[in-house]
C-alpha cells in the first residue's frame, strides 16, 4: 500500500469513528449545542489528528466549561497556541470524555466541579490536500459551587501557562465565537 493509500485509509477511519461518537454523544446528551469548523494542516499533522480520531473519534479529548456562580468563565493560557482555550485534553485509554475533562480541569487549572451535561459538541473539520476527515470535540459544561475557588496551575505536560476567571471573554480566545454563543443560550 502506498503512503497516499495509507493516508486515504486513515482518513476513512477515522471519520468511521468520529461519526459512531458523534451519534452517540448526541444520544447520550440531549439539549446540546452544536457547532462545526474546519482546519487546514499540513500533511503530518493531518496523520496525527486523523489517528488520533481512529482511536476514539475526538482529536483533541475533552474540554470543560466551567463557571462559578458570578458567572465568570474559566479559561487557560495554552503556551503551544498563545490563547486563552477552555480547560481540556486528550483522554487515557481507560476514561470516558467525562472523566479526561475532569482530570485536566484538575490539571490544568487546580479546580474541581459539579459536572451538568454538555454544553457544546463540535464537528471538526481536518483538510490536507485532497485528504480530508472529521473528528468530534465534547464541552462539558460544570459549575463550581463557591467564589474562591481560585485556579492554580499543576499542569504536568507544562502546555498551561495560566488560568483564570473572565467575565467578558479576551480578543485573544480560541472558539470565541462558539463560547459566545453559547453564554447567548445559557442567558435565554
Amino acid at each position: 500500500m502506498t503512503s497516499l493509500d495509507d493516508l486515504w485509509y486513515l482518513a476513512d477511519e477515522a471519520a468511521q469513528q468520529a461519526e459512531q461518537t458523534y451519534h452517540d454523544l448526541q444520544d447520550r446528551y440531549e439539549e446540546t449545542l452544536t457547532f462545526e469548523t474546519t482546519k487546514y494542516v499540513s500533511r503530518p499533522r493531518f496523520r496525527t489528528v486523523a489517528s488520533r480520531i481512529q482511536e476514539n473519534g475526538a482529536p483533541y479529548g475533552a474540554h470543560t466549561l466551567v463557571t462559578r456562580p458570578s458567572d465568570q468563565l474559566l479559561l487557560v493560557r495554552h503556551a503551544g497556541v498563545g490563547m486563552w482555550v477552555l480547560p481540556g485534553g486528550e483522554t487515557e485509554a481507560s476514561e470516558t470524555f467525562r472523566e479526561g475533562a475532569e482530570r485536566e480541569l484538575e490539571e490544568e487549572a487546580g479546580v474541581t466541579a459539579a459536572y451538568d451535561g454538555m454544553g457544546l459538541l463540535g464537528s471538526v473539520q481536518f483538510v490536507s490536500g485532497d485528504h480530508s476527515t472529521w473528528g468530534v470535540l465534547p464541552v462539558f459544561e460544570a459549575t463550581v459551587h463557591r467564589e474562591s475557588d481560585d485556579p492554580t496551575v499543576a499542569d504536568p505536560d507544562d502546555e498551561i501557562t495560566a488560568a483564570q476567571w473572565f467575565s467578558d471573554l479576551p480578543e485573544d480566545t480560541r472558539d470565541r465565537e462558539q463560547l459566545r454563543r453559547w453564554r447567548d443560550r445559557r442567558s435565554d
